[in-house]
């Protein structure tokens, strides 16, 4: 796979396994420091070697205690979400498929979808999934290959755009508690960023006027290597464009994907006892999830939970850092469980029905 920013395989596990590293210590110092001074006891008394030693000690456990708190029924009810999410998207997926007439069944939509889930989860990178969805995608018909590659790249562009707005929406509703807490300005900005460029793209590849701003693009595009596949790609993307009621519907469904993001965590806060208001999970949560969106590390790993820990544990909701830390654990706990589930049918499928070799009412040219 290609590296993304410079960052090859071992680049963004050592990036992945600092954070981790870094969010872990940092927390079980805390929970060390409160321990020892319940004992009566100086924490800066003891020495760097003793702290740590403590750190790692005390700490493990303590998180391990947290993860068995969660109430076994709100988190079935989140991994229940997280299963809603999947179908969402299949059913936006399929609205995509249909505009360039390719009718894939709901079925064989879920079959690929739990498969790119399942890589999504174990290969590097947050495309890992996507590329084996393009792929079987294009497998599904002989004469859209390019078409079908097309509607795995733009569901993942609306979704992202459908997130960066609910999030943005949030940030308005929740404008007061944003502002009186500045270490969360930087979150903020990372959203306003990404929804600006990414809502440019949608606009570009969507409608076009790029060409008006830069004359000369046309002609350079058709001297690109496979010019005349970069033509075909962008034409699918402008029909998605044009045709009516399309984004509108996309975003609808895209709206309900949301909704169950949030309700998947906001489960899991109310499975650990946690007081934090609804509309405040409905900011961070999505916001959280856009950013973990980056391709920095492994499924976002690490970089998700250092986020959960930043706005949960600060000074405006003080939730413990063990159980912001545990928030983002079991979420990611419930987002693997079906990743396996994805595996499970992959490895099905390929025993029963080779997804290489789809079914000729399944695939509409």
């Amino acid at each position: 796979m290609r590296p993304i920013w410079g960052l090859g395989t071992w680049g963004r596990l050592v990036i992945c396994a600092v954070l981790l590293f870094w969010i872990s210590h940092a927390i079980f110092t805390s929970e060390a420091e409160s321990a020892v001074r319940a004992a009566g006891k100086d924490w800066f008394e003891l020495g760097a070697t003793e702290r740590w030693q403590a750190a790692w000690t005390i700490g493990p456990p303590r998180l391990i205690s947290t993860l068995h708190q969660v109430h076994p029924g709100w988190l079935a009810v989140s991994l229940g979400c997280m299963g809603a999410t999947i179908g969402f998207g299949v059913w936006r997926w399929r609205m995509v498929l249909r505009v360039h007439g390719l009718n894939l069944s709901f079925a064989r939509a879920l079959q690929i979808s739990m498969i790119a889930q399942f890589f999504n989860a174990f290969l590097l990178g947050s495309t890992g999934g996507d590329v084996m969805k393009a792929y079987y995608a294009a497998r599904q018909t002989h004469h859209k290959k390019t078409e079908a590659v097309v509607t795995v790249l733009a569901d993942r562009l609306i979704g992202l755009v459908a997130m960066l707005l609910f999030a943005g929406a949030m940030m308005l509703v929740n404008l007061r508690f944003l502002l009186a807490h500045a270490e969360l300005s930087a979150v903020v900005w990372a959203v306003v960023a990404m929804l600006t460029g990414c809502g440019a793209l949608l606009a570009a590849t969507f409608w076009g006027g790029v060409s008006r701003i830069w004359p000369g693009s046309r002609a350079w595009l058709r001297r690109l290597p496979k010019a005349g596949l970069l033509e075909q790609a962008l034409e699918a993307f402008r029909l998605l464009g044009r045709t009516p009621g399309f984004l509108r519907g996309t975003l609808g469904v895209s709206l309900l994907l949301n909704l169950a993001c949030v309700f998947q965590v906001m489960a899991l806060g109310a499975g650990l006892d946690l007081t934090v208001p609804w509309s405040i999970w409905l900011v961070i949560v999505p916001t959280i999830i856009c950013i973990s969106a980056l391709p920095i590390t492994p499924s976002g790993l690490g970089l998700r939970e250092n986020l959960y820990v930043l706005t949960l544990a600060g000074p405006g909701l003080q939730v413990p850092a063990t159980q912001a830390l545990a928030v983002s654990l079991l979420a990611y706990f419930g987002f693997l469980i079906w990743s396996l589930a994805g595996g499970v049918v992959y490895l099905l499928v390929r025993r029963r029905e080779p997804l290489d070799e789809p079914n000729s009412d399944e695939a509409s040219d």
